[in-house]
């Protein structure tokens, strides 16, 4: 994708897309349309996120908790997600955009593995767009495997405790080659994380649309960004002194 970078684009933009079974039933309209919808407004997004330069967007697809929702409707967002990857892989390759997938992968379906694996490998030449999936995703669950993953590495001796820190966490972490988010855009007016990118978005700018999912348009993902933009990022400092100088 064409990069149109400035300097006050955000490098990482996440995107927990919120509101697919409101927008269906606002319209009469079964929750499966709703998530057909939304998948369209995903393309749209990944294709908006590229032209304005943004180096990484990470989309929260579905949690390690929507395995508790009907099995009707999982079985139907697994079937889109095959779709996508099938029918829009060879055009995100073609576009330079890179795949990557965070989430805990043990017990998945075979076939849902291999077509997660299939993404990564068939884009991970590309150097435009970094598309991050969080698939089966949890926050905590994120932090508990990463946990488990450096208590076994003290244990065995290949990691002293002393050497335990923030960035050392984060190498453990399904991130750990992926900047923390700049900017987290939260759709269809619910304000809360929902356990997603807990560690990572300790400095985030939140921004929280009004619209659901299915009708995030280009226009509202770069008011979102335009938000950003007037944001002051002190990271527990003080006021940068360019705000300073002009009030």
């Amino acid at each position: 994708m064409q990069s149109a970078s400035t300097t006050n684009t955000p490098q990482h933009v996440a995107i927990i897309m919120d509101g697919n079974g409101r927008w269906a039933k606002a319209r009469g309209l079964s929750r499966s349309a709703g998530h057909q919808k939304g998948v369209e407004t995903l393309r749209q997004v990944v294709r908006t996120a590229g032209e304005a330069g943004v180096q990484y967007l990470t989309l929260f697809a579905f949690s390690s908790e929507n395995w508790s929702r009907p099995q009707e409707e999982v079985g139907f967002l697994m079937g889109l997600l095959k779709k996508f990857i099938k029918r829009d892989l060879a055009e995100l390759r073609s576009e330079n955009v890179r795949v990557k997938i965070i989430g805990g992968r043990e017990n998945l379906q075979s076939d849902i593995l291999d077509l997660l694996i299939e993404a990564e490998e068939n884009t991970k030449q590309n150097n435009g767009l970094n598309l991050v999936i969080a698939f089966n995703y949890g926050a905590r669950d994120e932090i508990a495997r990463a946990t488990k993953r450096l208590a076994a590495d003290i244990k065995s001796g290949a990691l002293l405790p002393e050497d335990v820190c923030e960035a050392k966490i984060s190498s453990y972490l399904d991130t750990s080659d992926i900047p923390d988010p700049d900017l987290i855009i939260r759709s269809s007016g619910e304000q809360r994380l929902s356990n997603f990118l807990l560690w990572q978005a300790a400095y985030a700018e939140f921004v929280f649309v009004d619209e659901l999912w299915p009708d995030f348009t280009k226009d509202v993902f770069h008011r979102a960004l335009s938000t950003y933009c007037q944001r002051d990022r002190r990271f527990g400092g003080v006021e940068s002194a360019k705000l300073i100088a002009t009030s």
